[in-house]
């Protein structure tokens, strides 16, 4: 709908303005007097060039779809309609890109389609599993309850998702800078100190030699050096993308020190509080096992994942496939099994979660303290070593003049 620009005065005499939103003049017109507003001027606000470039509109954020799932849950908690729970959702939205979502699926709702088909139009937004609960929320009659739960549990994997990222984060910086500083020393400090030991007359010692002739490779070779590094992570984007590709990294990132245990906790803890989160809201047993195997974010957890499905059609429980694949740990395949005998397992999954997200920031703690001093090392030793190779020569010469 177009946006209007209106200036007026309220009932009091005071001058106001501000925009609105409205399918035309008249309607806009209708709404300020209904504000009781006074309009002197009333226009179409001009429209924004680059609107229609998605590559120029904000993005949607994880943290905007947690904040809209918490507030229309208190809202149909309330008993507000969930027609006008969206318009006024929608209405205060800053990110004009969930806005026009949101405007979008009002639409949709108020011509019959139900909340959950609605939300399937726009699956950048809204997941897979998002919208599977949605539909059992709205099939149960507890749409406020599911609401409640995937706000609950998209803040839990959001901080999951942060804890991973803040590990991550230190070691790469340490990486970039360490590989910036050699470049810049082979480059531009080690030429200055070649030139100065061509007068020597006498050979060089083996280290000095070999970082001369590293950094003479690294000045002629150097825009090769760049493409070669830019090939090869497209390379990787590519074999990742193909399916054989991605399995083998993804099973290489499992079975790899220190990281792969980091990786298998994660996808434990993910799998068991998203297939916790859809059986508790209805969502049946396969349709749950679908999703998850396709949010698993890992290729041998999602083939693990739907080889249970398939035995589950088959008259089998979770358990005993599950102990089959040989990816989730024994313990985790006993808590399913008494989930299953008590019935139970949804409550069990979630303490399995639970339980996995505090092996995560144990992980990601011990980790972090490794990770510290190696980089600490590795970038003394690095940079230290260039130095010294440069400044045998001199130590050399200098014995000699004593």
């Amino acid at each position: 709908m177009p946006i209007y620009t209106w200036k007026g005065k309220n009932s009091y005499g005071e001058k106001r303005k501000g925009k609105l939103e409205a399918p035309s003049e008249a309607a806009a017109a209708a709404q300020l007097k209904k504000m009781r507003i006074t309009t002197t001027v009333l226009k179409e606000a001009p429209k924004d060039i680059f609107e229609n470039i998605a590559l120029f509109q904000p993005k949607v954020t994880g943290k905007d779809v947690v904040i809209f799932t918490r507030q229309l849950s208190t809202m149909i908690d309330a008993g507000l309609p969930l027609v006008q729970s969206i318009q006024i959702l929608a209405a205060q939205q800053d990110n004009s890109t969930f806005k026009k979502v949101l405007t979008d699926i009002q639409t949709d709702v108020e011509t019959g389609m139900t909340f959950a088909e609605s939300m399937k139009k726009h699956p950048k937004v809204f997941d897979n599993l998002y919208c599977n609960m949605i539909d059992a929320g709205e099939v149960g009659g507890i749409l406020d309850t599911i609401l409640n739960r995937l706000a609950n549990f998209m803040e839990k994997s959001m901080v999951l998702k942060k804890k991973i990222k803040g590990a991550m984060t230190y070691p790469a910086i340490c990486l970039c800078i360490a590989l910036v500083i050699t470049a810049v020393i082979l480059v531009f400090v080690v030429p200055v100190f070649a030139s100065m030991f061509a007068d020597f007359g006498s050979a060089l010692p083996a280290p000095t030699q070999f970082v001369v002739d590293l950094s003479e490779f690294a000045q002629s070779y150097f825009f090769i050096i760049i493409g070669g590094i830019v090939l090869f992570v497209v390379a990787i984007k590519k074999t990742y993308a193909t399916k054989k590709g991605r399995k083998f990294i993804d099973r290489a990132s499992l079975k790899a020190p220190v990281v792969g245990t980091l990786i298998q906790r994660v996808a434990v803890a993910k799998f068991t509080r998203t297939l916790g989160t859809m059986l508790q809201s209805g969502v049946p047993i396969l349709d749950s096992l679908t999703v998850v195997g396709k949010t698993a974010g890992n290729a041998i957890i999602e083939e693990a994942v739907f080889r249970v499905a398939d035995a589950i059609t088959e008259g089998r429980t979770i358990a005993e496939p599950l102990e089959e694949t040989g990816v989730f740990p024994g313990m985790v395949v006993q808590m399913i099994n008494v989930g299953e005998a008590t019935g139970a397992l949804d409550v069990m999954l979630e303490k399995i979660a639970d339980f996995y997200d505090q092996e995560v920031d144990q992980a990601v703690d011990n980790m972090t303290a490794m990770i510290e001093p190696f980089m600490m090392v590795f970038l003394g030793g690095l940079i230290g070593g260039l130095v010294i190779a440069m400044y045998l020569p001199i130590f050399k010469m200098a014995s000699v003049v004593g």
